[in-house]
């Protein structure tokens, strides 16, 4: 049916909105099925930038699926990085990376990080919070290689100082040991 839509819209005029309307329908119905390689071919047909720029960022803005939001995060940020408005930006490549780190996490779990997916740094502390030590080590190794190089708002040294924090509170013992006198 969506593809019927696009076709019906090169033969007669179609309003801008409808058009945008159609085509995030269809990028989102794609990529809910998983189907990356179709989604991407939509994406490279639509002729007009700011079209396929207005798709791309409503379609990340209903907060799709782990995959998708990684997927357009990702196309976003390689196709219309100088479009976009620093904070815009930021909040993207926020999402990405915070994207990436779930994907590091054990399948089950990730469901209950994923509302912190643009928020990596506050997903670590939740994973610091949690005892999850394992995962916090593979999420950091991720993060350290993602943020090289990146402006998004934290850097490795803010990493670096969420862990001492709460490598100072694991060791902290709110209670002094008595000696036994005899």
């Amino acid at each position: 049916d969506y593809e019927l839509c696009e076709e019906w819209g090169h033969l007669y005029p179609v309003p801008r909105e409808d058009l945008i309307n159609l085509h995030r329908e269809h990028l989102l119905h794609l990529l809910e099925m998983g189907d990356m390689e179709k989604a991407l071919q939509l994406l490279q047909r639509i002729e007009d930038p700011g079209v396929c720029l207005a798709i791309s960022e409503q379609s990340l803005d209903q907060h799709p699926n782990l995959a998708a939001s990684h997927f357009l995060a990702d196309y976003l940020t390689a196709h219309f990085y100088a479009s976009l408005t620093t904070a815009r930006r930021n909040e993207i490549q926020a999402l990405y990376i915070g994207s990436k780190v779930l994907l590091t996490l054990p399948e089950l779990s990730r469901v209950n990080y994923f509302h912190l997916s643009s928020r990596p740094l506050l997903m670590l502390e939740q994973l610091l919070m949690n005892m999850k030590v394992d995962w916090v080590a593979v999420a950091v190794q991720t993060l350290h290689q993602l943020l090289a190089g990146q402006e998004i708002g934290f850097t490795v040294e803010d990493i670096d100082s969420l862990l001492s924090k709460y490598a100072e509170k694991a060791l902290n013992f709110p209670f002094t040991l008595k000696e036994k006198r005899s």
